[in-house]
């Protein structure tokens, strides 16, 4: 396990709202199932690509058994009613030597405040720190918003077999 596992920053939102974004860690599970509650069925689909409302113990495990090298999650956290909450998440996971796969999750009342370009800010700096040399993502052609960030951040997009998704590289210098 690297120091990424350590990793926290903190910085606002776009309405200047703090945050929090830090690793993931094992005992995170409850508060990401409750994230995932405060989730509309429209943004699950854009982030799963099918209708999902629950998870089998083996997807909880696999989304928080994280090595910190070959699969890096960060978790954003904001004060709600007193207490943080995780309000957003991002990972990488490596598929094949210097290339990982990235996916976000942002609940809806927290998307269009800048909570995606963070996580996809961090997750490059550790992807670049880990020596990876290109990040990848399929996105639903109607997921606009996040198609907005991948091209912000220099995703190009790929010609791929499947026209149900569009698959985005990013080579990292």
């Amino acid at each position: 396990m690297s120091d990424f596992a350590n990793y926290i920053a903190h910085e606002n939102s776009r309405d200047g709202r703090p945050v929090e974004i830090r690793a993931l860690r094992p005992d995170d599970e409850a508060d990401m199932l409750a994230a995932l509650e405060q989730t509309s069925a429209r943004s699950l689909q854009r982030r799963f690509f099918v209708m999902k409302r629950h998870f089998s113990d083996k997807e909880r495990a696999f989304f928080l058994d994280i090595d910190f090298s070959n699969h890096v999650a960060l978790a954003v956290l904001a004060e709600q009613a007193g207490r943080k909450v995780i309000i957003g998440g991002g990972r990488y996971i490596v598929f094949a030597p210097g290339r990982a796969e990235m996916a976000f999750m942002v609940i809806d009342s927290w998307q269009a405040r800048g909570i995606g370009s963070m996580l996809m800010r961090h997750l490059i700096k550790l992807a670049g720190h880990a020596g990876l040399k290109e990040l990848t993502a399929e996105v639903l052609p109607e997921n606009a918003a996040m198609l907005n960030v991948f091209r912000k951040f220099g995703f190009e997009p790929v010609s791929t077999r499947d026209p149900q998704t569009v698959h985005l590289v990013l080579k990292l210098t």
